[in-house]
């Protein structure tokens, strides 16, 4: 029996325009009656994660910043923080690099340098980051790294920024989280990570689990649990990794398998 649900947010359970389906609540109604738990399990922060769920910060386990940072009822169970001047190293070598916007993710705040004015993007930039600073230099943060990530308005983060943060993989985790966006970690340090320390502290299988996704900053997620969907929209090498592949996000594919779930006695 299914008794954990993660999905992913952009490309995954939110459609196009970035909304969640229509039927959501009514399922999360039908998951809460089988004492199923559902984890939004997402590169967004922790702070974007509850406010895109205001009526579930409370009931939800939250796995934001791609697995760096793990919270329920508000409180932290789980993190994983960079050193801070390797993340500060990280972060500055893309100072001067033109339209690529860098953030320094702490554990209260995003931080970005004003220098760079991105006010221009700060719409796409708050759709992940709610709590949000513009400061001087990273130097001047007082907080905990936990990722750093790199965004380019062009959907060319493959090209622009990828191939630049290549020379971090032998001691960093780099990930194409999206066409915009590239994410640094620690070695070791994402969703799947944040997973299995879940199913640890819960005493849950692989089996007991489902997970959806749709890019490359999932497949660790993907591998971690027996009930693996790519979306039908996913990047085509996560489809590779998955063991199922679920409707596309246009179609409210996460809430199409939830439902066959329970037709078929699986929660």
């Amino acid at each position: 029996m299914i008794k954990l649900i993660l999905s992913d947010m952009d490309g995954t359970l939110l459609d196009d325009e970035a909304k969640l389906p229509a039927e959501f609540d009514v399922m999360m109604a039908k998951l809460k009656e089988r004492r199923v738990m559902f984890a939004p399990a997402s590169g967004r922060q922790y702070y974007s994660l509850v406010d895109s769920f205001p009526d579930y910060a409370d009931s939800f386990l939250f796995i934001s910043d791609n697995g760096t940072m793990v919270k329920q009822h508000g409180q932290e169970i789980f993190s994983n923080t960079i050193e801070r001047q390797t993340a500060l190293d990280i972060l500055n070598s893309m100072n001067d690099i033109a339209g690529v916007y860098n953030v320094f993710c702490g554990k209260k705040k995003a931080y970005l340098l004003k220098r760079k004015k991105p006010e221009k993007y700060i719409g796409e930039l708050t759709k992940y980051f709610r709590a949000v600073e513009l400061v001087d230099s990273f130097e001047a943060v007082d907080d905990d790294p936990i990722k750093t990530s790199f965004f380019t308005a062009g959907g060319d983060a493959a090209e622009k920024i990828y191939p630049l943060m290549e020379k971090h993989s032998q001691s960093m985790q780099v990930v194409l989280a999206s066409a915009y966006w590239v994410d640094v970690t620690n070695k070791g340090a994402n969703k799947g990570t944040a997973v299995r320390k879940i199913q640890e502290r819960l005493g849950l299988s692989q089996e007991e689990c489902a997970a959806f996704g749709d890019y490359m900053n999932d497949k660790e997620m993907l591998e971690s649990v027996y009930y693996s969907y790519a979306m039908a929209n996913a990047y085509p090498a996560i489809k590779d990794v998955a063991r199922f592949e679920a409707k596309s996000n246009a179609e409210h594919g996460v809430m199409v398998q939830i439902q066959e779930f329970i037709e078929q006695g699986l929660c």
